[in-house]
């Protein structure tokens, strides 16, 4: 081998042995990289690894100082509560859930009187025990034993219902006791003896409350009973004195004590309704009536106090309202007459209007119906208006008082549409006027499918003449009802210009410049011939006999729906059936009067009685107590007694008995009570003993003369062959 090679073969092995030097060098480069990320993890781990033993460490502190801030509060609270059950009156136990005490306040220790025996750890059994021994407790007439396996079986319970008792120094303890959820068991004693007394003075109260309301009640219907029966005297004998042939000053005077006396019945009817609604032993008794019928009937009534002041009553129904309903028409008739008295009695001047509107349910039968008093009275003070409906209220002040009345009227109507479950509401500007309306649900008792009633085809225009609006407005509104085509005017001289293109003429009898005669005369003087009527309050005062009047009918303000289309189809020469009269149910072809018994110990009572039927073709007898009307009716054998209730020897009912009695083979005999006691539930108390009917005192003579045409039997003389209209006075 040369030395060249040598030389070359030294170098290839050194510059190898350099590289694999480099290698080694970069793989231990490497291997000390990777030792010194390890380590520096390592680290990190270990400093983290201290901070969480300082956090763990710090919060173990804290933990531990927590918990005995805790301990502290604790019993702090422990302290507290405990310091405050000793310290309540009652008693205040605890006990385990195998019934022992575990502790107990100085209260419920105190039950005991100092018996050692009574300390935690005693058995609720041994309580028991101890109880019977010292005679703690008044447990009655039951025995020890019985008493102890109750007081056991309730207090094994889940929830031992609360237990009143008596201590042998006479104050009650309530026992309550209450099971948590281990079984253990609160006790409370609580000392009720103030409340046990409280209630028993209470009871003696309502005791001498019902006693006293007793004599009340009693006390009104006595001076009900004796009011009534010298009024009956009074009003009676007034009414039929007005009869008599009188000049007109007399006429005032017997008329004054009429009304007076009338107006003295009002107050005594408010005061005896608001007793009955007070204490609520108002009743209401439904039955199907008219209502626009009622509303009319009490416009009637109030007609000559309006007409004094020229004050117009209207009533606006509406004609596809039906008029029968299921409610109580007394009660009714009493709301009713107490909004549209007052609107009369506060308007001095211009109109009160009644306005019935309403919606009829097919689906229930039933009919919201609401009916508005509106008048333009004195109105009532802003003030005032929240405070109407309450007790002897009247809008005027006390001191100056203007208006007669108990102020009862408008309490006693808010009182009795809420038994009725309806509502009243009221809207009223100081001399302006007042809106008073009122809302009811009720039953509908007639056909609805049936159509209202509409104008003959000949009439399809109609004039309306009448110097106030109100009244043209509410005429025009029942005649488009009614399918017609409406001109209106205020004076006769544009009405004498209309009526040439009109089918039918309503004129009021007022119509400037001249009356509503006048003002028909003028019409046929001219040439015009349509069919004329009259509106007029007081239509007596209208000439409607002779051949040759100049206008067809009269029709009386204000007038019902009815009688409106009927006066309209006979003026227009359109057929109308005849209203049947009150007496054409009375028989006309008997051979022997009416035999009528009346048993009435007043003497007052008696002559008017007699007075009042002296027009009738009967048989009339008088009897002075129950014993006479017994004897009277085994003589006669009447076929109706009117029979008084407040009697001496023998009272009505009782006689009413024996009739019954003595009767039971033969026909059943009418008896009508005539009696001064109106108080509620007498009505009831009468009809049990066997009356047929009640007449409350004063007793009027329509009403004697109705009911005496509805009950005579077939086989008599018409008591009125005499007396032609049996429902007049």
């Amino acid at each position: 081998m040369t030395l060249a090679r040598q030389l070359s073969e030294e170098r290839r092995a050194r510059l190898a042995a350099e590289r694999l030097l480099e290698l080694k060098q970069a793989e231990l480069f490497e291997a000390n990289r990777k030792l010194g990320r390890h380590a520096e993890k390592l680290s990190n781990e270990i400093v983290e690894t201290r901070a969480e033993v300082e956090n763990v460490r710090d919060e173990n502190l804290r933990v531990k100082s927590d918990l005995q801030v805790a301990n502290y509060k604790t019993e702090i609270a422990e302290r507290r509560l405990w310091h405050s059950i000793e310290a309540i009156q009652d008693g205040f136990a605890f006990f385990d859930a195998d019934g022992r005490m575990i502790a107990a306040n100085p209260s419920y220790l105190a039950i005991f009187d100092g018996l050692e025996e009574v300390t935690p750890g005693i058995t609720y059994a041994r309580i028991l025990d101890l109880i019977i021994e010292e005679g703690i407790f008044h447990i009655g007439e039951v025995s020890g034993q019985s008493w102890k396996a109750s007081m056991m079986d309730r207090w094994q319970k889940p929830k031992p219902a609360p237990i009143v008792c008596r201590l042998w120094n006479g104050e009650y303890i309530k026992l309550m006791d209450r099971r948590g959820h281990g079984g253990d068991i609160v006790s409370l004693a609580h000392n009720i003896t103030d409340t046990v007394r409280y209630e028993s003075k209470l009871r003696t109260e309502q005791e001498k409350a019902e006693a006293a309301n007793r004599a009340k009640s009693a006390f009104l219907a006595n001076m009900s009973h004796e009011i009534r029966t010298p009024m009956n005297g009074v009003v009676g004998m007034a009414d039929l004195l007005l009869d008599t042939p009188m000049n007109e000053e007399q006429q005032l005077f017997v008329s004054t004590i009429k009304n007076s006396g009338e107006a003295l019945l009002v107050i005594i009817n408010d005061v005896l309704d608001y007793s009955k609604i007070e204490a609520e032993k108002l009743t209401l008794y439904p039955e199907t009536f008219d209502l626009e019928r009622c509303i009319h009937d009490i416009l009637t009534l109030l007609q000559p106090s309006a007409r004094e002041k020229s004050v117009d009553l209207l009533v606006d129904y509406d004609l596809f309202l039906p008029t029968l309903f299921v409610g109580d028409p007394g009660r009714i008739r009493q709301v009713l007459t107490n909004l549209i008295g007052n609107a009369v009695k506060f308007t001095h001047q211009g109109h009160v209007l009644v306005r019935v509107v309403g919606e009829t349910r097919d689906v229930t039968g039933t009919c919201e119906v609401h009916v508005t008093v509106e008048d333009t009275g004195i109105g009532i003070p802003e003030e005032l208006v929240n405070h109407i409906f309450g007790e002897f209220n009247q809008a005027d002040a006390e001191r100056n008082r203007k208006f007669e009345g108990t102020g009862l009227g408008l309490a006693i109507t808010e009182r009795l549409l809420k038994l009725m479950e309806g509502e009243v509401w009221v809207d009223s500007r100081e001399s302006e006027g007042s809106s008073f309306g009122f809302k009811l649900d009720l039953p509908v008792d007639e056909d609805l499918s049936i159509n209202p009633p509409s104008l003959p085809e000949h009439v399809q225009k109609v004039l309306v003449a009448d110097k106030q609006q109100v009244n043209r407005t509410l005429l025009q509104k029942q005649m488009e009802q009614m399918g017609a085509t409406v001109t209106l005017c205020s004076d006769a001289k544009k009405a004498m210009e209309l009526a040439w293109d009109a089918d039918l003429i309503i004129s009021d009898h007022g119509l400037p410049p001249m009356n509503g005669q006048e003002f028909a005369a003028a019409l046929r003087e001219a040439g015009v011939t349509v069919p004329c009527l009259i509106l007029s309050t007081n239509p007596d005062l209208v000439e409607v006999t002779g051949a040759d009047r100049p206008f067809e009918g009269v029709i009386k303000k204000p007038t019902s729906r009815r009688e409106l289309f009927r006066k309209v189809a006979e003026a227009t020469g359109e057929e109308v059936a005849t209203p049947m009269i009150a007496q054409a149910s009375v028989s006309t072809g008997g051979s022997r009067k009416m035999k009528i018994l009346a048993a009435e110990d007043n003497k007052t009572n008696r002559l008017l009685l007699q007075k009042m039927l002296m027009p009738l073709d009967i048989d009339l007898r008088f009897a002075g107590n129950g014993e006479e009307a017994l004897e009277a009716f085994q003589d006669m054998q009447p076929d109706m007694i009117f029979m008084d209730i407040s009697m001496p020897v023998m009272d009505g009912k009782e006689a009413t008995g024996r009739i019954r009695a003595l009767e039971a083979e033969a026909s059943h005999v009418p008896i009508v009570a005539l009696t001064a006691h109106a108080i509620e539930g007498d009505e009831a108390g009468i009809l049990a003993a066997g009356l047929d009917h009640y007449l409350t005192k004063p007793i009027s003579k329509a009403e004697v003369f109705e009911m005496i045409a509805d009950l005579t039997p077939e086989n008599v003389i018409s008591p009125f062959r005499k007396e032609l209209h049996p429902t007049g006075t």
